[in-house]
């Protein structure tokens, strides 16, 4: 017997060119059919709720506070952990996540183990995992074991995405270094701080070129996308185009994320900082990137409900029309990870939906389909 059709009717639909009343019917893994007229019968009425398509992800490492939640402590089990963290996502409205794991780091914190542990959670939690779970490798070039670290990771089939990291400090997102010595003033004494300083500064002198060619080789093989990562100067900028980047992620300066629109590069913000209404380090508010037209979309990096609460405030605060707002947290990154077939509300493609009202202004997600399963 053919399964029974899912009809959403009663809603505000946020298509790729305004918002309308209407329903939305999945047949399967997909949508079937919209429609503004008569509702089918046997429908669920939405009362007026609005319906979207699922949040697509390409940069979180929200998994690492649930395979390391305490300074020191990996989770002995790394299936659970994945569970969690999926569980977390999908309440947020989150249907396609690319885990931005860590190959390498610029001091040593674990990072081959976070490593390891993230892709057996991903194995052991494959069968119960409700959003689509991809992988983003994001290479710190600083780490002399970075490339034998990669090597053996590259050829993973769920790897949708590379970027290329360089948090030295004195450059980048560390450019102003009080913000660096206030960030790990807690961890270290102020002379051990410096003595890191330097010692990250001579490992990129020797193994970032390397690196670098390395990861450029690969995506010039694969052709998966790039991404580069705290652009802060034009030459970071120019560098990434060179290298096959399509993407400038959280640039740090105004300059920066101009030269990417200029050069062609999208530029993706962190929602946390859109929410917070700055950075927690001191670079450029996502705000005044938007307020200039050059934010093409948003990612929750370390908070999952900050992705749809910030595309609310793109609208609300940036001058950002609702849909187009919420572009930048469906569509948008869709067409930058290559997902063709998702983050629109159009027949044919995937049934990834969500119902979301409001509360006081507040978005609320209150059902998530994956692929015409509901699983919130």
């Amino acid at each position: 017997m053919a399964a029974k059709n899912t009809i959403l009717a009663g809603a505000r639909l946020l298509t790729q060119d305004g918002v309308r009343k209407g329903h939305v019917v999945i047949e399967g893994s997909e949508i079937a059919a919209m429609g503004n007229g008569c509702v089918p019968l046997g429908a669920e009425d939405l009362e007026g709720d609005f319906i979207l398509p699922g949040l697509v992800e390409l940069h979180t490492d929200n998994l690492e506070k649930h395979l390391k939640p305490r300074p020191g402590l990996y989770w002995p089990e790394p299936g659970a952990a994945m569970e969690a963290h999926d569980a977390q996502l999908v309440s947020a409205g989150i249907t396609t996540v690319l885990d931005s794991i860590c190959v390498g780091e610029s001091i040593d914190q674990g990072r081959q183990v976070l490593l390891e542990l993230s892709l057996k959670g991903l194995e052991e939690a494959a069968d119960h995992l409700r959003a689509d779970h991809r992988l983003h490798f994001r290479c710190e070039i600083s780490d002399p074991g970075m490339g034998e670290m990669f090597d053996k990771v590259c050829g993973h089939p769920l790897l949708s995405m590379v970027s290329l990291m360089d948090h030295t400090p004195g450059q980048r997102q560390w450019r102003d270094m009080d913000s660096y010595r206030a960030y790990y003033q807690s961890k270290s004494s102020d002379k051990d701080i410096e003595a890191q300083a330097e010692e990250i500064k001579k490992r990129r002198d020797l193994f970032a070129s390397d690196h670098v060619r390395k990861i450029s080789n690969f995506i010039g093989q694969t052709k998966l996308p790039l991404a580069s990562h705290d652009d802060t100067l034009p030459e970071h900028v120019e560098e990434a185009v060179t290298l096959g980047a399509t993407i400038s992620e959280f640039p740090t300066t105004l300059e920066a994320a101009r030269e990417a629109e200029r050069r062609g590069l999208a530029v993706t913000m962190g929602a946390p900082n859109l929410v917070r209404g700055g950075s927690h380090s001191g670079n450029v508010s996502a705000k005044e990137v938007a307020r200039e037209g050059l934010l093409n979309a948003l990612s929750s990096d370390y908070v999952p409900s900050s992705l749809l609460s910030g595309a609310f405030i793109l609208h609300r605060e940036c001058g950002y029309s609702l849909h187009e707002a919420l572009k930048t947290v469906t569509g948008n990154p869709a067409k930058l990870g290559r997902l063709e077939d998702r983050g629109r509300l159009e027949p044919g493609l995937r049934a990834d939906l969500l119902r979301v009202g409001l509360s006081n202004g507040r978005p609320v997600v209150k059902s998530v389909w994956v692929a015409g399963r509901q699983v919130f």
